[in-house]
């Protein structure tokens, strides 16, 4: 003769004998309550442990799940989100220490530059150098002695840590935590994204590997799909400079200017960001020189006309040079200056009237 009572939160069947059943009615108030919460946590307990096993709950008495073995499943499944029990720990690590099945001990904390941690009850606990599973032992160890719990299962998990990180290299520069993988694009977005002068075709370098894996962004860092590569600790993030248009002759400025991989480049707005064209320039004359395999072409553009409208403002490409020659005479002029130009004027009237 037996009587079942049903847990509500975990429908487990905990079946108590008749002669059990029978004194817990005779029972006064508290002891009825101290009954019904120890077999609401032990069902709860027993129904957490069948839930992640998968196996259906059993309502055999002789059917019982050890705490320990309950930690280990919930840290097994946790795996892919936390280093694992065999990381170790150092100064600077973002950990959370909980007691199994106990709520009021729970606490996120850092391991500090001395390599403990303060923790409720124990105090400070030294941690560094410690696997993860050694660290949960030790405090579990301190609390029995203590006298605060009798048989606790300890759970640490590192958040974050700063010594396993990844380095980005080149146009970025940045060291960003990693603790067990985060997406390449996570990283870059970390680092303040890729500057204008960045070339969106990436190199990772990482341990173990004998080339680099070498990853096309595309023109848009926050809708690539590649850039949902993952990335793990210790990598190394490779960015080089982005190609450049050169400008050279009758420009305000000079010089390399970047392409910005995300929009294309016309020779227009090159003319913009050169600070114009000056006066001297010959536009009818101007020298598109681009590079194709070995082979170096020159073509000719009339730039007023492409500013008028009248022709196609051509799309620039890696490493093509734009030459704008001068004209001796205007060049003349703007070197003697608005008072020189006056001066040779006059001369010219005054040459005229004679």
């Amino acid at each position: 003769m037996s009587e079942d009572y049903i847990a509500p939160a975990s429908k487990a069947i905990v079946r108590v004998p008749a002669s059990s059943a029978q004194r817990r009615r005779t029972l006064s108030g508290p002891l009825q309550w101290t009954l019904a919460l120890t077999t609401l946590l032990w069902a709860s307990a027993y129904g957490q442990a069948q839930a992640q096993s998968g196996a259906p709950a059993s309502s055999s008495p002789s059917a019982s799940i050890a705490p320990a073995s309950v930690a280990e499943a919930t840290l097994a499944n946790q795996s892919m989100l936390y280093p694992g029990e065999d990381f170790q720990l150092s100064p600077g690590d973002l950990i959370s220490v909980r007691v199994f099945l106990q709520s009021d001990y729970q606490i996120t904390v850092r391991v500090g530059l001395d390599g403990t941690s303060e923790l409720p009850f124990i105090g400070s606990v030294p941690l560094q150098g410690l696997s993860v599973r050694a660290a949960q032992r030790l405090i579990a160890d301190r609390l029995r002695t203590g006298g605060f719990y009798k048989d606790p299962t300890v759970i640490l998990q590192v958040l974050d840590t700063v010594n396993s990180s990844v380095v980005v290299t080149g146009e970025v520069h940045a060291i960003i935590p990693v603790s067990t993988e985060r997406s390449l694009k996570d990283v870059l977005l970390a680092a303040n994204g890729l500057p204008a002068t960045a070339s969106h075709t990436v190199k990772i370098v990482r341990p173990g590997l004998s080339d680099p894996i070498v990853v096309d962004l595309g023109t848009d860092l926050a809708s690539s799909v590649t850039a949902n590569i993952p990335i793990h600790p210790h990598d190394i993030i490779q960015i080089s400079r982005a190609s450049v248009v050169y400008v050279l002759g009758a420009f305000s400025k000079q010089g390399a200017v970047p392409l910005d991989q995300a929009t294309p480049l016309t020779l227009l707005q090159l003319a913009a960001l050169s600070g114009g064209i000056n006066y001297e320039g010959r536009f009818a004359d101007l020298h598109l020189i681009r590079t194709v395999g070995n082979e170096r072409k020159v073509v000719a553009v009339n730039i007023k006309k492409v500013r008028d409208g009248k022709a196609p403002d051509p799309v620039l490409e890696p490493n093509d040079i734009v030459f704008l020659p001068t004209d001796q005479m205007k060049a003349a002029l703007k070197s003697l200056g608005a008072g020189g130009v006056i001066s040779i004027a006059s001369v010219l009237v005054a040459a005229r009237t004679f």
